[in-house]
């Protein structure tokens, strides 16, 4: 919906943007009070499956919606942030059938709904957009809603909901840290906040030992029947295959669509939380789940395209949105697994916010990258100069330099090919935002 005339909702988001901030609040207050006013429709959802964590909540998402689409329920899905538009944040479930993006004129009928009912009163888009994802999932019947977090989980304002039928924290890193703390453990602290007494819980792969006990203790405290991956969950590649593990015996499956080893405890997570969330779940929808599973802007590859004449005949391309140490690191431990069944040279294309960690992330690729060329972010005032993002490349030791645009870097990595040398590797990638744009421009936006 870029270049083209805005649609109804756009305008009606657009016109909220110019009233209210576009920051985080970090309080519930406001949106308790904003769903009073609507009837709290946070407490008519279908079964929830809340989603936290610093890396992995929107595969884990992704991956739930597939397993129970592929059992024919019908979906409601929240995620946050969109890559294009505004409409990838609600897709609305249908039983017997894929979930669709929701319908522009009823989200702009939602969102109106929801302004008249604040009545001007203080409070941030983002709790507006996400008080309108209640709104519409209580009125459309579904068999199941999957919300993921926007930031944190204690004070984020998805977390209204007082009986999740499952609670899903993902690995936990280094991002927001002016919110969320600067220790792992204060970290895990926020994103256990999700949990409800009593209510089950899914502790997905952790790195860090200390934010694991943090979130088995605080489900400990509260009474929740907890899983962790590696004690109760498990999965691992044998022979080109994934092998989950469970009290319920092993399934052998397919790999997962979404590329890089990581995509194995991220599924095995979901099909923990589907479990969990008291839906059955058979190695049919298990097989199906892994090869019908979707989500853009996560290691995806771009076989065709406005941008992909750009690059050098033969070149790989892939866009992923991760943006913290974190993701880095197994981003780039998936690009140094596709060297091994493939090698060709690889370059980075990075544009970042001015609220990450570069030199953190940019450190997991020390190794494996060739050069970097480092770009701006396009709608978003928040953007690193590219001039330093590509100092912080270099203070990781990279070898990277600036560019204005994502196809200005293009043709660079196009004009440094070398007749007969094999045909590189680039990963474009560092924000969501910028992931948005590239796939705006390639004309391949998420449906």
């Amino acid at each position: 919906m870029n270049d083209v005339a805005q649609t109804e909702a756009e305008q009606v988001i657009n016109e909220l943007m110019t009233l209210h901030p576009k920051g985080f609040d970090m309080t519930l207050g406001r949106m308790r009070r904003l769903l009073e006013v609507l009837g709290n429709p946070q407490d008519r959802l279908p079964p929830m499956i809340h989603v936290a964590g610093t890396n992995g909540k929107g595969s884990v998402s992704a991956f739930s919606r597939a397993l129970l689409e592929a059992g024919g329920h019908a979906v409601h899905v929240h995620t946050s942030p969109h890559l294009v538009n505004w409409h990838e944040r609600y897709r609305i479930g249908q039983r017997g059938r894929p979930g669709t993006l929701v319908d522009d004129a009823l989200l702009a009928d939602a969102l109106r709904r929801v302004a008249t009912a604040n009545a001007g009163q203080a409070i941030t888009v983002f709790e507006i957009l996400t008080a309108a994802s209640f709104l519409l999932f209580s009125e459309i019947p579904a068999d199941a809603v999957v919300i993921e977090v926007g930031m944190g989980g204690r004070l984020d304002c998805t977390n209204v909901v007082d009986r999740p039928a499952v609670s899903v924290i993902m690995p936990i890193s280094f991002d927001h840290q002016a919110y969320l703390g600067d220790r792992v453990e204060l970290i895990a602290a926020e994103k256990a906040g999700i949990m409800k007494k009593g209510c089950p819980v899914v502790i997905g792969h952790q790195e860090f030992d200390a934010a694991e006990e943090v979130l088995v203790s605080t489900a400990e405290r509260l009474g929740c029947p907890f899983s962790v991956y590696g004690q109760d969950f498990s999965a691992h590649e044998e022979f080109g295959r994934m092998i989950y593990q469970d009290e319920f015996g092993l399934a052998d499956l397919p790999l997962p669509r979404l590329p890089g080893r990581h995509q194995l405890a991220n599924a095995a997570a979901a099909i923990r939380a589907v479990r969990a969330a008291g839906f059955e779940v058979t190695d049919a929808m298990m097989e199906q789940a892994m090869t019908g599973v979707e989500w853009p802007g996560r290691l995806q590859r771009l076989t065709d395209g406005a941008l992909i004449p750009l690059a050098p005949q033969g070149a790989e391309i892939w866009v992923d949105g991760g943006h913290n140490p974190g993701a880095g690191e197994v981003i780039a431990e998936a690009m140094a697994a596709f060297e091994e069944k493939q090698p060709r040279p690889l370059y980075l294309v990075t544009g970042m916010l001015n609220t990450k960690d570069p030199v953190g992330y940019f450190r997991a690729f020390a190794d494996i990258a060739e050069c970097v060329f480092t770009v701006p972010i396009r709608g978003s005032d928040a953007g690193l100069d590219p001039v330093v993002l590509a100092n912080a490349a270099y203070d990781a030791g990279l070898v990277a330099e600036p560019h204005s645009t994502v196809a200005e870097a293009l043709a660079e990595i196009t004009a440094r090919q070398l007749p007969g040398t094999a045909p590189p590797r680039i990963l474009i990638g560092g924000s969501l935002y910028l992931a948005g744009n590239v796939l705006a421009d390639n004309g391949t936006p998420p449906t």
